[in-house]
């Protein structure tokens, strides 16, 4: 008997798997689209809603990335209940009924109903996180990092989808602008509900659950200081990434740079965010995740230095691409120095805090970056950077120290 038929169900099995990951791959590029959108227009929509005082501005951006935080464990606990695949649906009506709250809200002049039409947009985007592990439930072990790549492949096309819908999409109410952009969220979402309607297998399935018995307490864990430092560059990488991509299409526009170049801007920087991921994890097994961190914390410097250089496009484009590739780098090094501090069995309740403490933390940033923008401008948003990049440095360069202590 062959190998090709030597086992007809683990074949099966596998084809099912890759079909399967390729399902989620489209579903990201199709979903993943709607950050863009949001992040490129949301603080641009809020200007024009609001009256005279625009520190208000970046709210809407705010509220998606406060959706992502707080819909983060309600969604896994969902699909626990009901499966990945229909956990996926409901994700998908909250991308559309957002998607409609923020058209409609534009059309009216109801800058409350834009926030809270971006807050569904971030639940669904909430849910969409999810797809990666999705694609890693089934298949054997040498085929899961092929089919989180694949997820990621997604990724990559949904940062050219979603800047490409704005530039085709933001005037299709003219005269109100913005609006046919966040309809556009609801149709992208609609696709993305049909696509991951078709998943089977385990992939539609509730994810296996994990052992919640045993293990130290939250409290221990989050007194290591390796955890400390984990927390600390996550929480900076991310939160300045959010701070600076906030306020950027405001710059820009405010310096007559035009709206499809922010757009463009944002596609630059969501290619540098995603694109070295295929390479990240090599690169920390090779060298050390303390190394890669600190060098995405030298290439958010760089992105603050390129900014602050001038105002040209070539200034904000680079600035954006190096925040990207920065983000990169220190915060998948962060998430993996995270998983040196806990045990298989404390690993969802050590995940669910560090993905509350940075989502927090990024939806605060979000919201900062408006009132910095209006009141102190883009220069002093960029010159923040650098004592937070600080900052996490030291505690790289404290927990190294520690490090040695403890082998000498």
């Amino acid at each position: 008997m062959t190998d090709s038929t030597a086992n007809p169900a683990a074949m099966n099995e596998h084809a099912q798997a890759r079909r399967n990951a390729l399902t989620l791959s489209a579903a990201a590029a199709i979903s993943g689209s709607a950050p863009p959108i949001a992040i490129t227009l949301g603080g641009l929509a809020g200007l024009y809603l609001l009256g005279t005082d625009k520190s208000l501005a970046t709210l809407p951006v705010s509220g998606f990335n406060l959706g992502v935080a707080l819909s983060a464990i309600p969604a896994a606990m969902l699909m626990r209940a009901v499966g990945r695949r229909l956990g996926f649906m409901i994700g998908a009506v909250s991308g559309i009924v957002g998607g409609i709250v923020a058209g409609l809200a534009v059309i009216y002049g109801a800058f409350p109903g834009l926030v809270a039409g971006f807050l569904l947009v971030g639940g669904a985007a909430a849910f969409a996180q999810q797809y990666r592990f999705a694609a890693a439930d089934s298949g054997d072990s040498a085929f899961r990092a092929r089919a989180i790549s694949w997820v990621m492949i997604g990724g990559i096309a949904a940062a050219i989808i979603g800047p490409q819908t704005v530039i085709h999409t933001r005037d299709l109410l003219a005269p109100i602008p913005f609006a046919g952009a966040f309809f556009a969220i609801s149709v992208l979402s609609a696709i993305s509900l049909l696509v991951v309607s078709t998943l089977s297998g385990q992939a539609r399935l509730a994810p296996p659950r994990a052992s919640h018995q045993g293990g130290r307490t939250l409290g221990e864990i989050a007194r290591q200081p390796r955890f400390i430092i984990a927390v600390t560059c996550g929480i900076g990488s991310y939160a300045l990434m959010s701070l600076v991509m906030t306020a950027a299409p405001l710059a820009m526009v405010a310096c007559g740079l035009g709206e499809d170049n922010a757009a463009l801007g944002i596609q630059w920087h969501v290619l540098a965010m995603f694109g070295p991921s295929f390479v990240t994890g090599t690169l920390i097994a090779r060298y050390g995740v303390d190394l890669i961190v600190a060098i995405g914390m030298a290439l958010l410097a760089g992105c603050g230095i390129a900014a602050l250089t001038g105002i040209d496009l070539a200034n904000f484009w680079g600035a954006l691409i190096l925040l990207g590739l920065g983000w990169n780098f220190g915060f998948i090094g962060a998430t993996t120095m995270l998983t040196e501090t806990y045990r298989p069995e404390e690993r969802g309740k050590v995940q669910g805090l560090n993905d509350f403490l940075i989502f927090g933390s990024v939806a605060a940033a979000s919201f900062a970056s408006g009132s910095l923008f209006t009141s102190v401008g883009w220069n002093w948003i960029n010159y923040l950077i650098f004592p937070v990049v600080a900052i996490c440095l030291i505690a790289l360069g404290a927990g190294a120290i520690l490090r040695r202590r403890a082998r000498a």
